[in-house]
């Protein structure tokens, strides 16, 4: 019973108001971007919204982050895109179950922590660069579709979608400043939507992009072949799908982890992701992940437990079920502004406030990754491509710090007190330090404040030792850290290090 407890998180408190009204404002806005991105896939409209009701409900359950909202992501469905086009929509789901799969296993083997790795300065331009792809989706809404051609919007079509868009923004800005009993978003679309109604505004609705009326996803089997082949097809695809979902849904988890000033679990997040997509590709979803947006305008508005994802979701399957007709007549200038205010809470502006104590690095670094995420709308890559950077910077200004102090003592032996990690970028500068020609017949390198890191390092004292052993002088390995003498002892059937026994230290044997 207490793991049941536990697993519910029914010891937190839940302000019950605040979620219900937090989880009907989040429904609202996931439903235009569930039914674009479907579009956008060439998929039908009810595969967003089944995605949208799928991972919310299964992720708002089993999920690792209560607070946080899942459903059919961009991200994730832009990778499945070729997929669909060249092979069908049945593998699109069957790649979607595999991707599951792939993100179950690593939550499972509890890899979801490598998150962590994650810089700051990337996770500045991932959320500068998200800020700006939000911005831009709303922007697009000011288009109108004739004759299957996007046209901009001219005349009193503009100007009523940008007066409605403005008056919603306004409330969602000033509605805090005098009570957060509700949430502004919410309040915001219902007032849109009631002056549209009461004066018969003719502007842009929901229908307008699609019907949201459907039925109950039932359980479908992807009509594929099960073969290798069928594999070799998806594979590449549900990869990559998994890999998107979880960086953007263990980025969004970290996210809120900080409004909150609580921890969420990330391999349990991995193991929700997983199993809400594998549900996916069996009734009917495209897939998704956590989604930060909408994420955003749960927490905005006072969400913090499971329930208000639990609405949410909830919230979808009826619109899908009975309130469609409703939902349809809503104004897209109401979620178009409220959208627009997620994107301005999701850029980080204090970026800009220490941009000038930052080093030029971390700021190169942070730019790229917002750019790469504006223009490739791959967050993945950029993410990807900003650590892998900041990796990179890293060994180089580790590799720097690798120094030696050298004294001869008064028996004539001459030490190298090595300070910094010695690994394969300051291997180079590390052989720099020795003058093997001009040494005493005894050497001593001690370690006390460096450490042997990987098999780079091996090589480098392998290299120092031989050429010392050449000129026959007695060289010695002192303050070696056990985990640096268990590395050195496995390299010996690799390596011949040479390393003779320190009769003071006893580090290692005598060889």
């Amino acid at each position: 019973m207490q793991k049941i407890i536990n697993l519910f998180d029914f010891k937190q408190k839940i302000n019950y108001k605040n979620e219900i009204l937090a989880g009907l404002a989040v429904a609202m806005t996931m439903v235009p971007e569930s039914l674009s991105f479907a579009i956008l896939a060439g998929l039908s409209p009810l595969t967003g919204l089944y995605a949208a009701f799928l991972m919310g409900i299964v992720t708002a359950i089993l999920g690792g982050r209560p607070g946080m909202v899942s459903g059919g992501a961009g991200a994730t469905v832009v990778v499945l895109i070729a997929l669909a086009a060249s092979h069908g929509v049945e593998y699109l789901f069957a790649a979607v179950i595999l991707a599951g799969i792939l993100q179950l296993l690593v939550g499972v083997l509890k890899l979801g922590k490598f998150v962590r790795l994650i810089p700051q300065p990337v996770m500045y331009g991932f959320l500068n660069g998200l800020a700006v792809i939000i911005f831009m989706a709303q922007v697009a809404q000011f288009k109108i579709t004739a004759n299957g051609v996007d046209t901009w919007m001219q005349g009193s079509a503009l100007y009523l979608m940008g007066g409605l868009t403005m008056l919603t923004i306004i409330i969602v800005f000033i509605l805090p400043k005098f009570t957060k009993a509700v949430p502004s978003s919410l309040v915001a679309i219902l007032v849109v939507f009631g002056i549209v109604y009461l004066f018969d505004i003719d502007t842009k609705k929901v229908i307008d992009i699609a019907s949201v009326s459907g039925s109950l996803p039932t359980f479908h089997i992807p009509a594929i072949p099960f073969s290798l082949k069928t594999l070799e097809i998806i594979f590449p695809y549900a990869l990559v799908m998994a890999g998107v979902g979880l960086i953007e849904s263990l980025l969004t988890l970290n996210m809120v982890d900080e409004i909150t000033n609580t921890k969420g679990q990330s391999n349990r997040e991995a193991v929700a992701q997983g199993a809400a997509n594998i549900t996916n590709g069996f009734f009917g979803g495209m897939g998704g992940c956590a989604m930060v947006a909408q994420t955003l305008v749960n927490v905005g508005a006072g969400g913090r437990a499971r329930l208000s994802a639990m609405v949410a979701a909830v919230a979808i399957l009826t619109i899908i079920l009975i309130a469609g007709p409703v939902i349809e007549q809503i104004p897209m200038a109401a979620l178009v502004g409220v959208m627009m205010m997620v994107a301005i809470g999701t850029f980080e502006w204090v970026s800009f406030r220490i941009i000038n104590k930052m080093p030029r690095h971390d700021i190169f670094i942070g730019m790229l990754v917002a750019v790469i995420t504006v223009l490739l709308h791959n967050l993945a890559l950029a993410v990807l491509i900003g650590v892998v950077i900041s990796a990179l910077v890293f060994a180089w200004e580790s590799a720097k710090r690798i120094r030696a102090r050298k004294f001869v003592d008064e028996q004539g032996a001459k030490h190298y007190e090595i300070y910094g990690p010695l690994f394969f970028g300051s291997t180079t500068a590390f052989l720099e330090k020795f003058d093997v020609v001009d040494d005493p017949n005894e050497v001593i390198i001690d370690f006390k404040e460096s450490k042997v890191v990987d098999m780079s390092a091996i090589d480098a004292l392998n290299k120092i030792t031989e050429k010392y052993h050449k000129l026959e002088k007695k060289i010695q390995l002192r303050h070696l850290s056990p985990d640096c003498r268990q590395l050195l002892k496995n390299a010996e059937s690799v390596i011949d290090v040479n390393i003779i026994e320190d009769p003071t230290y006893k580090v290692m044997t005598n060889r």
